[in-house]
């Protein structure tokens, strides 16, 4: 389970800022804070994808136990953890796996015998990849994937 930390601060019309510090480059506004699931989830793959397309590092995630009650600075702060959905987050860990090895998308190719376009694809995060793909970038890499169930809180 995979996310990051958001901040959201009231504004003076009712609605409330949103930001991330992992990535600066996300600032948007919502009216409830209830929408932010939704709402910063596309905020956030939006920041991942331009990221993975740049080639950028992208960092680490927050667990979420790292989310505390209302930020001690003034109390205003809400501050909620967003969890990617499973295929965002194995193509991010596979991203973040392949740069952290020093292998480029091409050499990942060579290993896996397939055309650019199928392996460019399991880092596109509009792109629906299948759990076979995925297991044998992964091995590829010297990964296994594995499956864990959690009980929701």
């Amino acid at each position: 389970m995979t996310g990051y930390i958001f901040d959201l601060e009231p504004d003076d019309n009712g609605t409330y800022l949103t930001t991330c510090a992992a990535f600066p480059e996300i600032t948007t506004y919502v009216e409830d804070p209830a929408a932010l699931p939704v709402h910063g989830l596309g905020a956030l793959e939006e920041a991942l994808a331009a990221r993975i397309a740049r080639n950028e590092d992208i960092p680490a995630p927050a667990p979420v136990e790292a989310v505390k009650a209302p930020d001690a600075r003034d109390g205003r702060i809400i501050r909620t953890w967003v969890k990617l959905p499973l295929q965002t987050d194995l193509k991010v860990m596979l991203y973040r796996m392949l740069r952290s090895k020093g292998i480029t998308r091409a050499e990942l190719q060579r290993q896996l015998g397939w055309n650019r376009e199928s392996v460019d694809r399991l880092f596109r995060l509009d792109h629906q990849t299948r759990t076979a793909q995925f297991d044998a970038a992964y091995r590829a890499l010297g990964y296994e994937l594995s499956v864990q169930s959690v009980p929701v809180s």
